[in-house]
C-alpha cells in the first residue's frame, strides 16, 4: 500500500479512538451507566468524520482553497451537524429496536433535550479534531507529534538528508507575470509537491521564495530510494499539469535540485513562535550543490557520499560529473547527475 494511504488509515484509527473515548466521557459527564453504546456511537461518527476529512475533502482541495476561512467554517459546521444528527438518530433506532422499543417512540427522542445536547457535544468533539488536524497540516506532517513528544526540546545531533528545490528562470518568470501572479503560481506549484512528500516520507522544512527545502530521516530517505523518487514524482506532476500552467500563467515551470546528507543540530526554538530548526554545514553544502546545476546543465545533482549510501537504484540512471570544490568549501565534493531510466519501447524488448 502507498505510504500516504497507510498514513490516512493510521489517522482514521486515531480519530475513531478519539470519538470512542469522547463517547465514554459523555456518559461519565451525564452520570450515566457505562456501557458499550457510547463506543458504538463514537466509532461510526469517527469513521464518517475521518472519511470526509481524509478522503473526500482532499479531492476538492483546489476548490476549497478559493473559499474564505469563514465560508469553509460555516460549510463544515452545517455538514457535520447534518452528519451527526443522521448518525445519532440511526444508531438510536438500531439500539432501540435491539432493546425491544417501538418506532412510535422515535418522535419523542427527536424532540428531547438529550438529542440536542448530544449533537452539540459531538460538534465540540469534531471542532477539537479539526483543530488538531489543521495544526498538524499547518506545521507539516508529523511535526505536531514531535512537539508533543518534546523530541527536540533539547538540542540533539542527528543525520538527515536534505534536498534544495529551486525554480528555473524564476526571475524572468516573476518579471513576466508580476509579483502577485508569480506568487499565485508558486502557491499552485507548491501544492503539487504535497503528494510526493507524503509518499516518500519527506518533511517540508522551509519555503524560501521560489525554493523549497525537503528533509528526511536517513532511514526514510534511503528506503526505496525515497530521496531520489521525490524529485521525479514532483517533476512528473508538473509535466502532467503543464497544460494548465501554460493556459493560466503562460509558463511551464521546471525545477532543479541538489541532494546531500550529513550531521545537523536539531532543536526546537522560539517563544512567541516555535519551530524546529536544523543547523549544520550540510545545508550550506546542499545549497551549493543545487547551484552547480546551472554550471553542468543538469536538473538533479547528488553528492557522492549520499550516492554510496543508496542501495536501490532500479529505475534510475546516473552519471559521475566531477569532484568539485564548492564555493566557500575547501574539500572537494563528488557530484553525480541522476536521471530516470529510459523505459524501452515494446518493439525494443528482446
Amino acid at each position: 500500500m502507498q505510504p500516504n494511504f497507510i498514513r490516512k488509515l493510521k489517522t482514521l484509527l486515531f480519530i475513531c479512538l478519539g470519538t470512542g473515548f469522547a463517547g465514554v466521557i459523555y456518559q461519565l459527564i451525564g452520570e450515566q451507566r457505562l456501557d458499550f453504546n457510547s463506543v458504538l456511537l463514537g466509532f461510526p461518527l469517527g469513521l464518517v468524520f475521518g472519511f470526509l476529512e481524509l478522503f473526500l475533502f482532499p479531492k476538492a482541495e483546489k476548490r476549497f482553497r478559493q473559499w474564505s476561512f469563514t465560508k469553509m467554517l460555516v460549510y463544515k459546521a452545517m455538514l457535520y451537524t447534518a452528519v451527526i444528527f443522521f448518525v445519532t438518530v440511526s444508531m438510536a433506532i438500531i439500539a432501540g429496536l435491539s432493546e425491544g422499543r417501538k418506532m412510535s417512540e422515535l418522535p419523542i427522542f427527536l424532540k428531547s433535550m438529550s438529542l440536542l445536547v448530544l449533537v452539540l457535544y459531538a460538534l465540540v468533539v469534531y471542532s477539537f479534531l479539526v483543530f488538531f488536524l489543521q495544526i498538524n497540516h499547518l506545521l507539516g506532517e508529523g511535526v505536531l507529534w514531535k512537539f508533543i513528544r518534546g523530541k527536540y526540546h533539547q538540542p540533539r545531533e542527528e543525520e538527515r538528508i536534505f534536498m534544495f528545490l529551486d525554480m528555473k528562470s524564476s526571475t524572468t518568470i516573476a518579471e513576466q507575470l508580476g509579483h502577485v501572479r508569480f506568487y499565485t503560481l508558486l502557491n499552485e506549484i507548491f501544492h503539487e509537491i504535497s503528494q510526493p512528500v507524503l509518499q516518500t516520507k519527506a518533511e517540508i522544512y522551509q519555503y524560501i521564495g521560489d525554493e523549497v527545502v525537503l528533509t528526511w530521516e536517513v532511514e526514510h530517505g534511503l528506503e526505496n530510494s525515497n530521496c531520489l523518487r521525490a524529485f521525479f514524482m514532483f517533476r512528473e506532476r508538473l509535466l502532467r499539469n503543464s497544460g494548465n500552467y501554460l493556459k493560466n500563467f503562460g509558463v511551464k515551470p521546471e525545477f532543479k535540485a541538489g541532494l546531500h546528507f550529513g550531521k545537523v543540530i536539531s532543536a526546537q526554538i522560539g517563544d512567541l513562535k516555535r519551530e524546529i530548526v536544523y543547523n549544520g554545514d550540510v545545508l550550506n553544502t546542499t545549497a551549493r550543490i543545487q547551484n552547480e546545476c546551472n554550471k553542468y546543465q543538469r536538473d538533479f545533482l547528488v553528492s557522492g557520499i549520499l550516492m554510496n549510501r543508496i542501495k536501490e537504484m532500479n529505475g534510475f540512471q546516473w552519471e559521475r560529473i566531477d569532484a568539485v570544490t564548492l564555493r566557500g568549501k575547501e574539500t572537494e565534493v563528488e557530484l553525480f547527475s541522476v536521471m530516470e531510466a529510459v523505459r524501452p519501447m515494446l518493439g525494443e524488448i528482446g
